[in-house]
């Protein structure tokens, strides 16, 4: 792509783009354009800007949204980026979402946000666009609806934020949140002090400092080229990322000259990459469920078995918490994305396009030789020698479930205990500190109806809390098994993403108190020790009624969600051929 100023003046907005794209329809499409020129003059614009190519800003800055707290900064560093390399920057509101703000769970409204992004991509005039997102649904969302709506895309990364102190003590949400509310169940710590740290996990606006969620699919978003260059590490608050946020606005204004549609980006080899980076990193298992619905925007399915494959050549690079030690910013500071794949070269499909118009083999040559750093470890001094994810198929989960190895007790991962189970959150809210709780930390706890449809939303409720009875015993992990989701920033031996969910039948439904659960990472084996005789009988005598609603967007959902594994997007928003596995195996 070219930078030179004669170039920019011949390409200028067609009949087909710019602020002639998309034409309400008054039957006669000159005043359509003569009306809508009208109105946008409105605010000031000359013909002179309105020939421009016009790059659509997707904006998600919401009080309710402190991950995003740096939008207004970023849009201005992103329309000066806009500007100066010839186009017109046009914000416009979509959804924004974040985790701790959304109830019943930020999954709920994921499809949500992503059909309003898609919609008014589609609705607007913009001959590409950038869209704005950090916080854990909104960067998925964002991809889905761009996947659908085939502009050029550009992902604009919110970034994370900066650790804190606590006793001089390096903190930062969401593993130390964690970490710190299970010392005051268990009564190691005080009130005061519970209190007191709560003031120092969130140093600054951004997202959590750790590799959860947000940090995950900022990796990903990289890997999968739609970011420019280093655009997933800079904290929020730096100068990185307002420059980030800059040449954002030139690349965008660069893939719209250059029609670099999204279909070119988001390719088999690109989401291939892209599993690569998740198990490298040692990601969140959010992740497999957002790049799985990614995928299926773009008629592919993620399979799952072949991840599993790739992960025993693709060991945990990443030295990150709740998998290692260090935070976001120190990823920054080791070089980024670059540091890691440059690492992963011989892993990559290097030939793959991204948003800037290089290969992925390109950009990291551009990126330079690297230096010493001890955040991004080499494959030969791994600090995990497989993936960060291992996927468990049996009889317990006919069609999968996913388990943290990276971040889970390497005594716990060859188990067989009895099954305490919960019918539902409520149930878990009601018992699980109960004293008379009949539970040993050999147990298994089992609880059902968090998947997509049972909950709804698939909630990050199966990070289950130790019983606190054997918390205030010192107990600090025990194998946890659901069918719903956990935060990226959560560690344990937990079981997730049982398919099929309890709610539409699957043998989770069918568990009891008292039956004994073989788990084998080893094998990759999740087993209920009952016969299958057994667990026929008892779905005869207790069917499972699937869950729906009289009207609304719950009605909506829950007639329309699929499974995990298929992303828990709504079958309606993916295409109807048959889809290509990713990998192609």
């Amino acid at each position: 792509m070219s930078d030179r100023p004669e170039d920019k003046n011949q390409d200028q907005a067609t009949p087909q783009g710019g602020m002639s794209k998309g034409l309400t329809s008054y039957g006669d499409a000159g005043f359509s354009l003569f009306l809508r020129k009208a109105f946008i003059k409105g605010a000031g614009f000359t013909d002179r800007a309105l020939d421009r190519p016009v790059i659509g800003i997707a904006a998600t800055g919401s009080a309710y949204n402190p991950c995003h707290g740096n939008a207004p900064q970023l849009i201005e560093a992103l329309r000066r980026g806009i500007l100066m390399a010839g186009g017109l920057p046009m914000e416009f509101p979509t959804i924004s979402l974040h985790e701790s703000f959304a109830a019943p769970t930020s999954m709920y409204l994921r499809n949500l946000m992503s059909i309003d992004t898609e919609e008014m991509i589609r609705a607007q005039p913009m001959d590409a666009v950038v869209l704005i997102g950090g916080c854990d649904k909104t960067v998925p969302a964002q991809l889905m609806g761009a996947a659908s709506a085939g502009l050029p895309a550009v992902q604009l990364i919110t970034g994370s934020m900066l650790t804190g102190s606590h006793r001089s003590e390096r903190v930062g949400a969401c593993t130390d949140c964690r970490r710190y509310w299970a010392k005051f169940r268990a009564e190691e710590i005080d009130a005061a002090e519970v209190a007191d740290v709560n003031n120092q996990l969130v140093a600054s606006v951004g997202t959590c400092s750790v590799m959860g969620t947000a940090s995950t699919m900022a990796c990903i978003a990289e890997a999968l080229g739609l970011t420019v260059a280093g655009g997933a590490s800079p904290p929020a608050v730096t100068a990185d990322r307002m420059r980030v946020a800059e040449e954002s606005g030139a690349a965008a204004v660069g893939a719209a000259r250059a029609r670099l549609t999204i279909d070119r980006i988001l390719t088999a080899r690109a989401f291939e990459n892209a599993m690569r980076v998740l198990l490298a990193i040692g990601g969140s298992t959010n992740a497999i469920v957002h790049l799985a619905a990614i995928a299926g925007r773009m008629g592919f399915s993620l399979d799952l078995k072949a991840l599993d494959r790739m992960g025993r050549d693709t060991p945990v690079l990443l030295d990150l918490k709740p998998s290692g030690q260090h935070y976001m910013e120190d990823f920054h500071h080791a070089g980024g994305m670059a540091t890691l794949l440059r690492e992963l070269k011989p892993l990559l499909h290097l030939d793959a396009l991204t948003i800037s118009g290089w290969t992925l083999g390109e950009q990291i040559e551009r990126a330079g030789p690297g230096f010493r750093q001890d955040v991004v470890r080499s494959r030969a001094n791994p600090i995990y020698r497989e993936g960060g994810i291992a996927v468990l198929q049996g009889n317990l989960a006919p069609g999968g479930a996913i388990i943290k190895q990276s971040a889970a007790n390497p005594e716990l991962m060859e188990h067989e205990g009895r099954a305490v189970v919960f019918e539902n959150a409520a149930d878990l809210a009601a018992r699980i500190d109960a004293a008379d709780l009949d539970v040993t930390a050999q147990d298994i706890l089992v609880l059902k109806n968090i998947g997509p449809k049972g909950a709804p939303g698939m909630p990050e409720a199966g990070y289950l809390p130790i019983p606190l009875k054997l918390a205030r015993a010192g107990v600090k992990d025990m194998v946890r098994i659901s069918d719903g989701r956990m935060s990226g920033t959560a560690f344990g031996t937990i079981v997730l993403h049982v398919v099929p969910e309890a709610a539409v039948g699957g043998p989770l439904a069918h568990v009891r108190s008292g039956d004994r659960i073989r788990l084998s990472v080893t094998r990759r084996e999740l087993t209920l020790l009952v016969s299958d005789a057994e667990l026929a009988a008892r779905a005869r005598s207790a069917p499972v009624v699937s869950p729906t609603a009289e009207r609304g967007y719950r009605k909506l959902f829950l007639d329309n969600v699929l499974q995990a594994d298929e992303g828990a997007d709504f079958a309606f928003l993916q295409p109807t051929a048959s889809r290509r596995p990713v990998p192609d195996s």
